[in-house]
């Protein structure tokens, strides 16, 4: 990883040799340095997992919660405090599987944060089983006749429910990743980026050069404020689109809330009144 002011230098990193999260690292780290977010008003939030140790290498405030778990606590945490920069990242089997409850939920509520999914179509952590996002026929150590189900597609749904920001990058391709992780940082709402990564040890058919033969940038007339346009590229599945498929401006869930009606500063800052309170709660029965 180039070193910049973002990232830890010389800790012990967890990840397999050649694994796609170096990459993914490398080039959040670079998106951030050129953003030039303070460190002290950036927080990471992730769930458990290979992808889920990534904010353990960077100088930024984290949260690492529970297995797909990453979402509620990074909305609650950009509500809490509306100046801060919230990125929530894990992988494909954390979002998408145990979390895809919350993702829906998420996606409804429009936080204005930073959803980016490492995406390797495996289970990377636990041996390899499939996970959401993995192709019919893969064969891993538990489907050992190959997968037999449809796999998920995200930027379908979020589509479908009307995401303000869906997008879909390769690492391999580090250019194209920087300016949709920069644009979806700059977005105001809820933003998905799907982001492919190759699993070199588990994953077998998902390579870096199946990456490349089978992905393509989205056409250069391709409009993303048309939905209708956006959910077709989103069903495409060979070859894999890359790009900004849809985005909208909405309401943002944080600027919505009572707590901010006449009172704009954080949560945080605030001091309760526990006199007052016990009235309200008296009132309200």
């Amino acid at each position: 990883m180039s070193e910049n002011r973002y990232q830890r230098i010389g800790c012990d990193i967890a990840w397999c040799p050649g694994c796609g999260n170096y990459g993914i690292a490398k080039i959040l780290g670079e998106t951030l340095q050129e953003l030039e977010l303070d460190p002290q008003q950036t927080v990471l939030v992730s769930g458990i997992g290979q992808a889920a140790k990534l904010p353990q290498y960077f100088n930024l405030h984290y949260f690492n919660g529970l297995h797909g778990r990453a979402l509620p606590p990074a909305t609650a945490i950009k509500a809490s405090n509306r100046s801060l920069t919230v990125l929530a990242e894990s992988g494909d089997g954390d979002m998408y599987g145990e979390g895809g409850n919350h993702l829906l939920h998420c996606i409804r509520r429009n936080p204005d944060l930073t959803n980016i999914v490492h995406n390797n179509m495996v289970y990377g952590l636990t041996k390899g089983q499939a996970s959401p996002t993995s192709p019919r026929g893969l064969v891993t150590p538990l489907q050992i006749d190959g997968v037999i189900l449809e796999p998920f597609n995200p930027l379908a749904v979020a589509i479908a429910l009307d995401a303000s920001f869906v997008a879909r990058a390769y690492v391999g391709h580090a250019e194209q990743t920087r300016a949709i992780l920069k644009a979806a940082i700059l977005h105001k709402g809820y933003a998905l980026v799907d982001l492919l990564q190759p699993c070199v040890t588990f994953n077998k058919l998902n390579t870096y050069n199946w990456f490349e033969a089978h992905t393509s940038p989205l056409p250069a007339d391709h409009d993303p404020f048309d939905r209708m346009q956006a959910f077709a590229r989103a069903c495409e599945d060979d070859p894999l689109r890359l790009g900004i498929f849809y985005q909208k401006e909405k309401p943002v869930f944080e600027d919505q809330l009572a707590a901010y009606v006449d009172d704009k500063r954080p949560l945080f800052e605030r001091r309760v009144d526990v006199n007052k309170l016990a009235e309200t709660i008296r009132a309200a029965g």
